[in-house]
């Protein structure tokens, strides 16, 4: 289901329509919200039909209930009678209506799903239409409406095959995690968790423009992302300057830490990065990550020195016999709900930093 094209997608349509060289005549800007239609109609798979009452009396959704689900994906309030839907919504509706009838969508997480969905996508389309733009703007070149139809027609049903692509191959690795925990603890994992914290984000954003400050946040994440994978970790989410990570083997999550930061220091382009690291049972729910490993790692990445590493009782008591890692151990912390956090500091065993 999909509401009003919001503000920021009326501001990219006009921005193409600026690339078509559309000018100023009257006739033209009679032409503009035509134009807008088409590439709407083209995103979206076809016309707005239905108005909100036509689409419940077909599926027999409860309306308050709709207008809850429609809510949590993130999409504006619509007026009962104002035509919005499409073919897609009516359909997708079914399908929702389906699956909860069979009771595959429990009413106690449908809104959690739902909001966990919205923003996911929500994000998603950002840079999709983003890089739609990028696409068509490339080196200021004049793009007639033609060609851009043409490429839109093209990218939107690969972007679609990709996402769907991806979709499964996450959806088996995340099958494998829960078919092998203990059986009704799902939910509940004992997990290394890592955060990992820019120094000098704040100041950066200040002197560096728009497009450099993009350009560091992808290498940024860029570098996580293929350290994460590679050691066998999972990004759980990025937040600018900042990437939560797991482990199911704290081994791997100090190695994540420790090639992260030296993947850094080896890049000029990027600064320093400090890292917090710890291990404890956390609730895994839609994606996200909670419990107090969460709050000990985040605590002591704010207190760890540029281009540091370090971590907690835990995990220092599962890392005090391997030969690869060397811990230091550092007074105590007073933070946040915390009045006697013990950390160490972390290094490779052949590590010739100083403590």
């Amino acid at each position: 289901m999909t509401d009003h094209a919001p503000a920021r997608e009326r501001v990219w349509l006009g921005r193409l329509g600026r690339l078509l060289d559309l000018g100023t005549s009257p006739e033209v800007r009679q032409d503009d919200d035509a134009r807008h239609r088409q590439f709407e109609e083209l995103i979206l798979g076809g016309p707005r039909r239905y108005t909100r009452a036509q689409l419940l009396a077909e599926s027999g959704m409860d309306p308050d209930l709709m207008i809850q689900l429609w809510r949590s994906l993130g999409f504006a309030e619509v007026p009962d009678d104002e035509v919005v839907f499409t073919e897609g919504d009516r359909d997708a509706l079914s399908q929702l209506e389906l699956l909860r009838q069979a009771g595959l969508l429990p009413v106690a997480v449908e809104d959690a799903v739902a909001r966990s969905v919205g923003q996911a996508m929500a994000g998603l389309a950002d840079w999709q239409i983003e890089m739609l733009y990028q696409l068509f703007d490339y080196g200021h070149r004049t793009v007639d409406e033609r060609e851009m139809m043409e490429i839109t027609e093209r990218v939107i049903p690969l972007l679609e095959q990709m996402q769907g692509y991806v979709w499964r191959r996450h959806l088996a690795a995340a099958a494998g995690r829960v078919l092998a925990a203990t059986p009704g603890e799902s939910e509940t994992q004992t997990l290394t968790v890592g955060f990992a914290d820019l120094v000098g984000f704040t100041r950066a954003t200040r002197r560096l423009s728009p497009t450099d400050l993009t350009k560091l946040i992808g290498d940024f994440q860029g570098v996580a992302t293929d350290v994460v994978a590679t050691c066998r970790g999972r990004v759980v989410k990025t937040v600018g300057d900042e990437v939560l990570f797991v482990a199911d083997a704290a081994p791997d999550c100090v190695e994540i830490a420790l090639q992260l930061v030296e993947r850094l220091a080896a890049t000029p382009s990027l600064p320093e990065l400090r890292i917090g690291l710890a291990v404890g049972e956390v609730v895994t729910r839609f994606g996200d990550v909670y419990g107090e490993a969460v709050n000990i790692a985040a605590r002591l990445t704010a207190h760890a020195r540029p281009g540091r590493i370090l971590v907690d009782r835990n995990l220092a008591a599962a890392l005090e016999h391997d030969s690869r890692f060397r811990l230091h151990s550092r007074r105590p912390l007073a933070v946040r709900g915390y009045r006697h956090l013990q950390q160490w500091e972390l290094t490779r065993a052949d590590s010739e930093s100083s403590y």
